[in-house]
């Protein structure tokens, strides 16, 4: 079984609740409608239930029904929702009023159904920008305990099978922090070794914080980041098996790494990379992507303290579908 069947998979066998408000959207419905007949998760649609299935009809679906299907304009909790929302925000200003008028927007009223409790994880983006995604999940769900800083992780598959996971590997963050600071990288650090577990199922993540310099070899205040978050790590997450500063090549390759960072558990063994910023990050798995040919699976969103994923207003269906799967195995595990 490859990553992506472990990955449906593990779905399917803990079935979370996981609401896409961009439910009119025609990628976003069929890949709910797939995600039902799957069996891959409990599908909650947010809007006009008169309107979510008619466009279901109008393109073929035949397992909409199986959604629970909310429409903030008439629902028995959009009122309760409200009232949630202006005790989290009031000391931000908000009023009541505003909080009725805000509830009905159907990102922030699925945030508020997570919060209750009612919902497990949110998928959106195909319509919506990565703010519009994030504002209602950072107002309303916050950060998990000890984080305070959102990243992206990236599930690079790769031909290369004698790296990391049999050719897998977890890296970030790659979407969110531009220039982390040591205690950003820190959380960065400790989040991605959990979505590596969450998600691509690794039972020990290997933590390589990545730089230009390998133990010393090169002297630099972004180096002194890197091993600074490096320590910061192991007091956040003290189980957590980490080593840094790490070139790219002594964090994945034995005998580079048994020569350049000799005693180091991780060196040649890392399964997780961290880059010391995002402009690292982002240019670096695109090159493994393309040039490469490596599959790149995300970016997967951490440090909120219920799963709340962005796509790219590029996605496909198939796209929408992995994260349905990715997002619930995030549930399982949320702290």
């Amino acid at each position: 079984m490859n990553i992506l069947e472990n990955l449906i998979a593990r779905a399917r066998s803990n079935k979370q609740r996981i609401v896409l408000p961009e439910s009119l959207e025609d990628r976003t419905i069929t890949a709910a409608d797939k995600a039902l007949a799957d069996g891959i998760a409990d599908i909650i649609l947010i809007g006009p239930k008169a309107d979510i299935m008619a466009k279901a009809e109008s393109l073929g679906l035949k397992n909409i029904g199986k959604a629970t299907i909310i429409d903030p304009a008439t629902s028995e909790k959009t009122e309760e929702y409200a009232q949630l929302l202006f005790q989290l925000r009031q000391k931000k200003g908000m009023t009541i009023e505003v909080a009725r008028q805000t509830v009905l927007n159907p990102l922030y009223f699925g945030c508020l159904i997570i919060k209750s409790g009612d919902a497990d994880g949110q998928i959106s983006g195909a319509l919506s920008t990565t703010a519009d995604t994030l504002r209602p999940a950072l107002q309303i769900i916050k950060c998990e305990p000890g984080i305070s800083c959102v990243s992206g992780a990236m599930l690079l598959v790769t031909k290369a099978e004698e790296f990391g996971e049999d050719g897998v590997l977890m890296v970030g963050d790659v979407a969110v922090t531009p220039v982390p600071d040591a205690s950003q990288l820190a959380q960065i650090a400790v989040c991605t070794a959990r979505t590596a577990k969450s998600v691509a199922g690794f039972a020990e993540p290997k933590v390589a914080m990545l730089s230009f310099s390998t133990k010393g070899s090169a002297k630099h205040e972004v180096v002194d980041k890197v091993i600074e978050a490096t320590a910061l790590a192991k007091e956040l997450d003290p189980s957590l098996k980490i080593d840094g500063e790490l070139q790219a090549d002594a964090a994945l390759v034995p005998s580079v790494g048994k020569s350049k960072a000799p005693g180091s558990e991780i060196a040649g063994q890392a399964n997780v990379l961290v880059f010391p910023s995002l402009e690292v990050g982002n240019i670096g798995y695109k090159l493994v992507q393309r040039l490469g040919g490596a599959i790149a699976i995300g970016p997967i969103l951490q440090g909120i303290a219920r799963p709340v994923n962005d796509l790219s207003r590029g996605c496909s269906v198939d796209d929408i579908y992995m994260m349905v799967a990715i997002t619930a195995c995030q549930a399982m595990d949320a702290r």
